[in-house]
């Protein structure tokens, strides 16, 4: 088992205390008392901490003269990330959508807990990763082909109905608008004025396409430049006014509409950071393990960087592993007011 950061006895004992089971994997703790050795997340009663040692594999646990706990049986984890990962090489080397059935089958799992475990690894169900996948594929095809056609079979979908019941979606926008730089598509935008400054706000049909700070109309027409562009007026007023409640009032659960796109690594890590809970944060080495690829920690952090849509997707409840802030788009004391609002601990 791949470990990615130094083992501190400090931190792991912090991770075993609170159930953390995005630190499952990385180490097991060991009882001496009991002699038994368990994955953070373990829902047993927790022993004293002088009684506890840790270390960074099971394998070292067992040499020390420990046995695996039962209960919460750590020496599966291991297994589950290469089943998770070898899935993961499978879709991507498949030219359409593998079934669930098969791919469960190939790693030696039962079709129902192998979509459990991949969606809790990943963020998304085994099917949405080969969709995002044959969605990124068409939008690179439908840049360099004269034919949409031939970019929809070249993708990987088995006829044109299957892209347009999936893709198309994916990507917002119909397949020959997507081909034509986004011409056709319309997005409403207002700036609006929130107590952390003015920010953006920018929504096609479909939902939100840029929520930001500091910009404005020729911001977005650099972004969008074969877009239509147009004042929000009363048909945006009801979902800024929304977005801006999110910066003033964080404690209230708003399921907005989004109407993004990027690869399909980065939408999972956007993913994980919408299900991270307010109050908490995220380690970019975290939010890596949490859609199944530990060691992409500085793809996790550029993933970040990128998210199109600020508040709605929170980044700002990302960090570096030792706690430090890391960046934020729109500067670090809007990070801070954006945490210190939602309480994070």
């Amino acid at each position: 088992m791949t470990q990615t950061l130094p083992l501190d006895p400090d931190a792991a004992w912090k991770a075993f205390e609170a159930r953390d089971r995005h630190s499952d994997g990385r180490f097991v703790g060991a009882v001496k008392t009991t002699g038994i050795y368990c994955k953070p997340s373990c829902p047993a009663r927790h022993p004293k901490r002088e009684n506890v040692v840790f270390y960074r594999t099971p394998e070292e646990a067992r040499a020390a003269g420990f046995r695996a706990c039962l209960r919460c049986v750590p020496d599966a984890v291991g297994r589950d990330r290469i089943a998770v990962a070898r899935a993961v090489a499978l879709i991507e080397g498949a030219d359409e959508v593998v079934p669930l059935e098969d791919l469960a089958a190939q790693v030696g799992y039962a079709p129902h807990h192998f979509h459990r475990l991949f969606k809790r690894a990943t963020g998304v169900t085994p099917a949405a990763y080969a969709r995002g996948l044959m969605a990124q594929r068409a939008a690179r095809a439908l840049a360099r082909t004269a034919s949409v056609t031939e970019a929809i079979y070249e993708a990987g979908y088995s006829a044109p109905s299957r892209f347009y019941d999936g893709g198309a979606k994916r990507l917002g926008m119909t397949p020959s608008a997507w081909k034509r730089g986004g011409a056709g598509v319309t997005i409403r935008w207002t700036v609006a004025d929130t107590s952390l400054g003015a920010m953006l706000v920018a929504a096609t049909d479909k939902g939100l396409c840029r929520v930001s700070f500091d910009e404005g109309e020729a911001a977005l027409r650099a972004r969008f430049p074969h877009a239509e562009i147009v004042p929000g007026g009363a048909a945006l007023a009801d979902l800024a006014a929304q977005v801006v409640a999110s910066v003033e009032s964080p404690d209230r659960d708003r399921d907005l509409p989004l109407d993004v796109q990027g690869t399909a690594f980065q939408e999972a890590i956007w993913q994980a950071l919408r299900a991270i809970p307010l109050g908490e944060t995220r380690s970019y080495a975290e939010l890596a393990t949490a859609v199944g690829n530990p060691k992409a920690v500085r793809a996790a952090g550029t993933a970040c960087g990128a998210n199109p849509v600020s508040i709605i997707v929170p980044c700002h409840r990302a960090q570096r592993t030792d706690g430090t802030l890391g960046g934020y788009a729109y500067g670090i004391d809007r990070k801070v007011a954006l945490r210190t609002r939602e309480r994070v601990k």
